[in-house]
């Protein structure tokens, strides 16, 4: 028997939510997808985020529908397993859903076109044999995803939390199994001017362009997620280089542990983002949540969290993080809204082969005509030795023998509409600086959220970019 016309147009425009339990599975092991929606059926199409996007596959199932939970919990929603097939290489996926009725849509040309508010979930498949075709692991930041993401009516912002007692706990949790977490959920944070095609806080906005990129320029690159660098001390093993871009801002002790120890033993990392490292999350043992206590203990009235000191998770606070990336957002500062006055940064030791074929020399300006530093950037406190060249004090737990390879000046005063965070130090003077250091292995951060942004833009970042990566991989 046939459904009436009536019914099929119906069950094509019901919505179709979910998530995945884990964000990371390795190729050839079961996804297990949590799936709401009122139509009976309803379809996954899955798609790998590279130099192209690439149709993988698709699955379908019948629909249950599953009320909404809360931001801070495991929704629990009626699951479906999908076997991932072993010849699927690491990357990052997108899934679409919709219900089986709908006709299928034509694979997009990039990750800002997959990207939506609703009906899309992320996960990342690692290789099932690590580190056998290449020596760059690339880290998708799940903690970061998470802490904008406003499914369920709350993220890791907002006002003190208060317990069921009445008690000011000053810390906040989000739960990691629900929809959200790259794409497909509600995002906080005001539009990017300079970039409005997709919210800050999402795959698609830094990951997915740097991904991109990488691709097309011929590295080749496996995957994994900051849990999965929490959970697994040596998931790093093998590999020659640890790559972060964008907005990596929450980390948990263990995967920060994790990623020290990698250095440690010789493994490079580069830092292609900034405010990075910034707060810390406890992860629960299931991996389903994160926690942040953001506010000082007591406080019962909203603050600028970044800006007021006593935050017992903030890294700065305890262990600066300047002493892993070499530099710190609390020496740089973000630029909130609208858009920004172009700003570069003053390139110094051009000799350095980091700068072969990009053409600049001391004191040229990378960057400027497209706003490279920002939306947030960190940096290192620092003075001018006898040659006028910037170098690291080290009293911000820098490393002194970080190399500034360039700095941009900040713009001080509530008009340059910068905004800046808590420091020790009392000295108003903010600038970012992007450059490297080695302990153990070789640490290059680039200082600036935007970098990924101008690789399409700026053939001198593009340049910088591909020798870095050649240099450390």
């Amino acid at each position: 028997m046939t459904a009436p016309s009536s019914a099929v147009a119906a069950s094509a425009g019901a919505v179709v939510e979910g998530y995945p339990s884990d964000a990371s599975v390795r190729a050839g092991d079961t996804l297990r997808l949590h799936v709401s929606t009122h139509a009976p059926w309803f379809r996954a199409d899955f798609y790998r985020c590279g130099a192209q996007i690439r149709h993988m596959g698709s699955i379908r199932g019948p629909g249950r529908h599953a009320p909404p939970g809360r931001h801070d919990a495991d929704w629990d929603w009626p699951h479906h397993d999908f076997p991932v097939p072993e010849d699927w290489p690491s990357g990052v996926y997108l899934a679409v859903l919709g219900p089986d009725a709908a006709p299928p849509a034509p694979v997009p040309s990039c990750a800002e076109a997959l990207d939506a508010r609703r009906s899309r979930l992320l996960f990342v498949v690692r290789a099932r044999e690590p580190a056998r075709t290449t020596g760059i692991l690339y880290k998708v930041p799940l903690f970061t995803y998470h802490a904008y993401n406003r499914s369920g009516g709350g993220c890791l912002y907002g006002s003190p939390p208060v317990s069921a007692s009445g008690k000011a706990t000053g810390e906040f949790t989000v739960s990691l199994r629900r929809p959200g977490g790259g794409t497909g959920g509600p995002v906080k944070g005001h539009p990017d001017a300079h970039a409005p095609q997709t919210p800050r806080q999402t795959f698609a906005h830094w990951d997915a362009p740097f991904i991109a990129w990488l691709e097309a320029a011929g590295f080749t690159a496996e995957y994994c997620t900051d849990l999965d660098l929490h959970q697994t001390p040596h998931l790093t093993d093998g590999y020659r280089l640890l790559i972060s871009a964008g907005h990596d801002e929450y980390w948990s002790a263990d995967t920060r542990r994790n990623v020290t120890a990698f250095r440690d033993r010789g493994g490079n990392i580069a830092f292609f983002g900034a405010n990075t490292c910034w707060w810390r999350v406890a992860v629960s043992d299931d991996g389903a949540t994160a926690r942040c206590a953001k506010y000082p203990p007591g406080a019962r009235e909203a603050l600028d969290v970044d800006g007021t000191p006593g935050a017992p998770d903030h890294w700065w606070e305890s262990a600066p993080e300047n002493a892993l990336t070499g530099v710190s957002y609390r020496n740089g500062g973000g630029y909130w809204e609208g858009s920004r006055p172009p700003l570069g940064f003053t390139v110094q030791c051009t000799e350095h082969p980091v700068f072969a074929g990009t053409g600049l020399s001391d004191g040229d300006i990378l960057g400027a005509a497209h706003s490279l530093v920002g939306y947030e950037c960190d940096g290192a406190a620092h003075v001018r030795d006898h040659r006028g060249r910037a170098v690291p004090t080290g009293t911000d737990g820098t490393p002194t023998d970080f190399t500034i390879l360039g700095v941009a000046d900040l713009p001080l005063g509530p008009a340059s509409g910068w905004q800046v965070p808590a420091r020790e130090d009392p000295d108003p003077a903010r600038a970012a600086t992007f450059g490297l250091h080695t302990k153990g292995g070789t640490v290059f951060t680039a200082a600036t959220t935007d970098w990924a942004r101008l690789l399409s833009l700026d053939p001198q970042v593009a340049t910088l970019t591909h020798n870095v990566l050649t240099l450390l991989s």
